[in-house]
């Protein structure tokens, strides 16, 4: 089952709740945003991810849906995207997708250096500034941290110059979670972006709190654990008290419960359908969950 036929069952089994829970939501209401401690600067909770989405060719009929998608993310008050060099075209299609819409300048583009040395590590960024249509990345990070000691000095570097706002590390595996905890503890870091999810739960034993002590912004990617979670819904309606948090969605059950952490700057699901963007975008508005209540979330799902 696919999040579609698993939303579609859902729409089925809990009357009541609104068709479109992104319209709960107007312009004049504010997506939850927080602060990047190294500059004060905030971020809306909700972004976007392009991995695979992304990577299309440059036809209208392939990027209609992902130029909808862009347009409707700024219009709920997000502005994270993240790519990089190994999501093929990702990069190319959404630096020409956000100059067709005139609105480049308002996204907070992210993406990651993934090649090994440092002239191959210059150039690639190059290459991303181009693609993007940028002389200016807002986040540069280390793509699951290849060459990172090689790559960390250049981006220094480069922030002192002006050529990135923010430096940034990545992986996408509890097994690096530890590494990524002791490069920030030891490096000044600004990001650091990792996997996390409702069921897969080993950033909480240590790397959240490391990242909040440490006062470094946390990505989260793989927010649905690859679409696991949809599966495992499968055939279940939200909990009644669903409706107390403003969650219309089992898309934003799971959203919310990263969100409701502190330390969570941003999450970042992707998507190539608007509806879903919508919907994942609901999951920044509203009534967020008590440390009680996420537990209540955890074994509501008896996980």
């Amino acid at each position: 089952m696919n999040r579609r036929q698993a939303t579609k069952i859902l729409g089925l089994g809990t009357a009541g709740l609104i068709l479109n829970p992104s319209m709960a939501y107007t312009k004049e209401d504010q997506m939850i945003q927080r602060t990047i401690p190294a500059t004060g600067e905030k971020l809306p909770v909700v972004g976007l991810g392009s991995w695979q989405q992304f990577d299309v060719g440059a036809s209208a009929q392939e990027t209609g849906s992902l130029k909808e998608v862009l347009g409707n993310l700024l219009d709920k008050g997000g502005k994270v995207v993240d790519a990089s060099p190994m999501y093929g075209r990702a990069e190319e299609v959404i630096g020409d997708l956000t100059a067709d819409l005139k609105s480049n300048d308002q996204f907070f583009l992210a993406t990651k250096v993934w090649t090994t040395g440092r002239q191959e590590g210059i150039s690639q960024m190059n290459d991303s500034l181009r693609k993007l249509h940028r002389k200016k990345i807002d986040l540069m990070q280390i793509h699951n941290l290849q060459d990172w000691q090689t790559h960390l000095k250049t981006l220094r570097e480069w922030k002192e110059t002006g050529k990135i706002r923010y430096i940034g590390i990545t992986h996408y595996t509890d097994a690096a979670h530890s590494r990524l905890e002791q490069i920030l503890k030891t490096e000044p870091i600004d990001f650091v972006q990792f996997n996390y999810s409702i069921r897969s739960r080993n950033a909480e034993k240590s790397l959240l709190n490391a990242a909040r002590d440490k006062g470094v912004a946390v990505i989260i990617n793989e927010p649905f654990d690859q679409g696991a979670l949809f599966r495992l819904v499968k055939g279940k309606e939200l909990p009644t008290w669903a409706g107390e948090l403003d969650i219309h969605s089992w898309a934003q059950f799971f959203l919310k419960y990263l969100i409701a952490d502190p330390a969570v700057t941003c999450v970042i699901p992707g998507t190539s359908d608007v509806g879903h963007l919508l919907d994942n975008t609901g999951a920044g508005f509203g009534r967020l969950p008590d440390p009680t209540t996420r537990k209540k979330m955890v074994d509501w799902l008896r996980l």
